[in-house]
């Protein structure tokens, strides 16, 4: 079988959500299934890390899809092109986008519905772009993947789609996550708060991902443990004014740390480093830095 994939968000350096999550599942799918053959679309030039082996044929054709304008291009004028010409029998998209401009099976991860819960969230284009096409995507799709009970339930109540077309298949954790030694906890805190104990956040900011009502927590915890931080790892992905605000009214806002994106082996060791987790994203399909903390 020919299998197309897109692999758009498997970008070097820049890994994030569900471009972690389909390195991580793409690395495993195309070394156990020899037997098949996998074209990975990229929107941009693609990086050797990325062709995790033989079977994988590599297309880099733009443009690169960094807007939702550009998703359409590139879903519709471009996808249904290259799987014609590679002679696709099947699309896989790890991000849950698909070409509504082709006949060939396609097969979305939709991980969750967050946009319709709290489409206030995101900007307005991208709020647009996901409440009118994402629905259209779940009627197109002839499967669809998901990554828990609760996600598979929403996208059947919220887009009438039967249960036995969505199939449930939980997210892992990398196998490079598992317990910090002694010394490696003590590098983590004094490269991160110069030694200070500290509760880690990871997850990108984010409105969605809870940062204000975090640091308003945290800054009333702070008030009475003077040795506590708070780490935050994650890109920054966008301020609303509600997490702006938060970190204006912050009293101890000299004891919170953002890291930025980190690697998996730095994220294991901040992991960690840390007293504990705090997760606390009002609206996730799945969650899987509680996962990787757990391990």
């Amino acid at each position: 079988m020919r299998i197309a994939v897109n692999t758009r968000l498997l970008l070097p350096g820049r890994l994030e959500g569900i471009g972690w999550f389909a390195h991580e599942t793409l690395s495993r799918i195309v070394t156990a299934h020899p037997e098949h053959q996998f074209i990975f679309l990229f929107d941009r030039p693609w990086n050797a890390q990325f062709i995790y082996a033989p079977n994988v044929v590599p297309v880099a054709a733009g443009p690169p899809t960094r807007h939702p304008i550009l998703y359409r291009i590139w879903f519709d004028a471009v996808v249904p092109g290259l799987l014609r010409k590679h002679k696709a029998d099947l699309f896989l998209s790890p991000d849950g986008y698909l070409s509504l401009r082709t006949s060939v099976p396609q097969v979305p991860v939709m991980h969750d519905l967050n946009f319709e819960h709290h489409p206030d969230d995101l900007p307005p284009a991208y709020r647009r772009f996901y409440r009118k096409f994402f629905p259209r995507f779940a009627r197109k799709a002839a499967r669809i993947v998901t990554v828990s009970g609760f996600s598979k339930q929403d996208i059947m109540d919220r887009y009438g789609v039967p249960a036995e077309k969505i199939d449930v298949v939980h997210n892992g954790v990398g196998t490079v996550f598992g317990p910090a030694t002694d010394e490696e906890k003590v590098a983590a805190r004094r490269k991160l708060t110069n030694g200070h104990p500290y509760v880690i956040c990871v997850g990108s900011l984010h409105p969605r991902k809870n940062i204000a009502r975090l640091l308003q927590a945290f800054d009333r915890v702070a008030a009475g443990q003077p040795d506590l931080r708070l780490v935050i790892v994650g890109e920054d992905f966008w301020w609303d004014q509600r997490m702006k605000e938060a970190w204006k009214g912050l009293a101890h806002a000299d004891r919170v740390v953002f890291t930025g994106r980190l690697g998996q082996h730095d994220l294991r060791k901040a992991l960690g480093g840390a007293m504990a987790l705090a997760y606390v994203s009002y609206f996730e399909g799945f969650g899987i830095p509680v996962a990787e903390a757990m391990r």
